[in-house]
């Protein structure tokens, strides 16, 4: 069987890149502004999925050996919905359209997710800081721009942080639909991704105990075995000390 592909294809890659482009449509909905902008983006988000799974079928067509890999063109499927809903749907912070327009967002997380995934895990702990960063950053733009309470960037961050830790110091809350909605989704964010840090963290920990127990196990060995040679000599010399000597 052939193995599977190690690397994004150009169609995957595409549709990352197009997925990644409706972040500030999102924002722009909320915030009533860049009506034509903001529909586009969206559009162009479900055509890059809509042409991806059109790709994947072709591939299941043809019964490649690794064509279950690209099992998750449902997720495209879908995906490509909620966009086509969100470009349609009104702007403004109304509970409704900011719901779906946030399911959006989290079927694009999960999607972009599920290409990225394995290469952040398999990095370590430096491609782990390297994302959570870069949701906190993400996160701190998005209060900044849908939160009235935050006035610089760098309250957008704090705001991102202390919501992402749960520790709600209360000095920066979010006080518009928008923002409130946001919070749920840097919530459930931020939470996994410094959850994700802390365990690598650990596994580095442990990792680093466990070497330490092995090398003292193998000196241990080490130290047994040469006292067993010492006393074979030994055993040696006293039943033929002529040999010995």
């Amino acid at each position: 069987m052939a193995p599977y592909p190690t690397s994004l294809s150009p169609w995957r890659r595409g549709e990352l890149l197009a997925l990644l482009a409706t972040i500030p449509a999102f924002y722009m909905a909320a915030l009533s502004t860049h009506r034509l902008a903001c529909a586009t983006l969206y559009l162009v988000g479900g055509a890059a999925c809509t042409l991806v799974i059109f790709h994947e079928v072709h591939l299941a067509k043809q019964r490649r050996p690794w064509n279950r890999r690209y099992a998750s063109h449902q997720l495209s499927g879908v995906l490509a919905g909620a966009l086509l809903l969100s470009a349609i749907l009104p702007l403004g912070e109304h509970l409704d359209v900011l719901g779906v327009r946030l399911a959006t967002a989290l079927l694009i997380i999960l999607r972009c997710g599920q290409s990225l995934w394995p290469r952040f895990w398999r990095g370590g702990l430096a491609h782990l800081l390297t994302l959570a960063v870069g949701i906190l950053g993400l996160c701190g733009l998005g209060f900044w721009w849908l939160e009235p309470q935050a006035h610089t960037f760098g309250d957008g961050l704090w705001l991102a942080f202390t919501t992402a830790a749960t520790v709600g110091y209360g000095d920066i809350v979010p006080t518009t639909p928008a923002a409130k909605i946001f919070a749920v989704f840097v919530v459930l964010m931020g939470f996994a991704a410094l959850s994700l840090v802390t365990a690598a963290i650990a596994a580095m920990w442990v990792q680093s105990e466990e070497k330490r127990m092995e090398d003292e196990i193998l000196r241990d060995l080490h130290l047994q075995i040469k006292g067993l040679r010492d006393e074979l000599a030994a055993l040696r010399h006293d039943l033929n000390p002529k040999a010995g000597g």
